[in-house]
């Protein structure tokens, strides 16, 4: 091995967030997130035999100490980065997502956290509690528990964001990093945050419907399972993806509400999943 990269994580209570989220509850959940990525690297990362990750060629901790050392994936043709993506780039990313659900569909998350994301609401009462009143904030938790109880679910990378995929140069590969957020549940979480961390507003509503065939026609392709109903999958997921969007647009709400990406596709899901819930609560009445 000519080099590795060390993932080197020292606690420090003292640091401060630069957005002042540094109350003793973030701190704790980022120290949870890194145990969780010591064991996904430990216990799971070797499945992705279809999705590319750093291989892992060992892991301690000591005290507030620990380190994971990875492969260099720069060093093994995957050193581009992209801040946006065009549609085939995209297609590229959610095909390695789509493998990646494939593979954990219907697994417990043992050692990772129950419900995976960063942003979920259980996880995120700070914010919850800053975001002013407002339908959304009123159908927060209905929000929260479609997609986690949603009939089908998987492991979902958490922090599926453009920036952790690593590009081979002419972007026809990929592979992925920073699995802090690793845990269960709907699929559509990871592509609805991917898909608005590298498109644009006109970009989303031009090739959004595309990139999800793409994504399920890879996701089904993959699905080895002869007993689990693919359509019935793809039929509960595609409905679930203006909710994904719409929760994580909770926590925007709250933690930054000038961000960029509340834009007019942000919020013409959340009209669509406002929707949902009434007509479903008109169901159960």
């Amino acid at each position: 091995v000519k080099s590795v990269i060390v993932k080197y994580v020292s606690i420090d209570s003292g640091a401060a967030h630069p957005r002042g989220w540094d109350t003793d509850f973030s701190t704790k959940r980022k120290i949870r997130s890194y145990e969780i990525e010591r064991c996904w690297y430990e216990e799971w990362s070797h499945q992705c035999s279809d999705s590319r990750v750093a291989k892992c060629h060992g892991t301690t901790h000591k005290g507030k100490e620990s380190w994971i050392v990875l492969e260099d994936l720069d060093a093994s043709g995957f050193g581009k980065r992209c801040q946006s993506l065009d549609e085939s780039s995209a297609a590229v990313c959610l095909k390695w997502l789509a493998r990646f659900h494939a593979t954990f569909l219907g697994n417990e998350p043992k050692g990772l956290w129950p419900t995976g994301t960063y942003w979920r609401l259980e996880t995120r009462p700070d914010e919850y509690k800053t975001m002013p009143n407002s339908t959304l904030k009123t159908h927060a938790q209905a929000i929260d528990d479609m997609l986690n109880t949603c009939s089908f679910q998987t492991l979902v990378h958490g922090d599926a964001k453009v920036a952790n995929f690593c590009f081979s140069r002419d972007k026809t590969k990929v592979a992925m990093v920073d699995f802090q957020y690793v845990g269960k549940s709907c699929g559509m979480k990871d592509v609805a945050y991917f898909l608005g961390s590298c498109l644009d507003e006109k970009s989303c509503e031009r090739l959004a419907p595309a990139l999800l065939d793409v994504y399920f026609d890879e996701l089904k392709s993959h699905i080895t399972d002869p007993g689990l109903d693919k359509e019935a999958l793809e039929k509960e997921w595609r409905k679930l993806y203006p909710v994904a969007w719409t929760d994580f647009y909770r926590f925007l709400a709250g933690w930054m509400p000038t961000h960029s990406k509340i834009h007019g596709y942000t919020r013409k899901l959340a009209e669509e999943t406002f929707r949902l819930l009434s007509a479903k609560e008109s169901s159960a009445e």
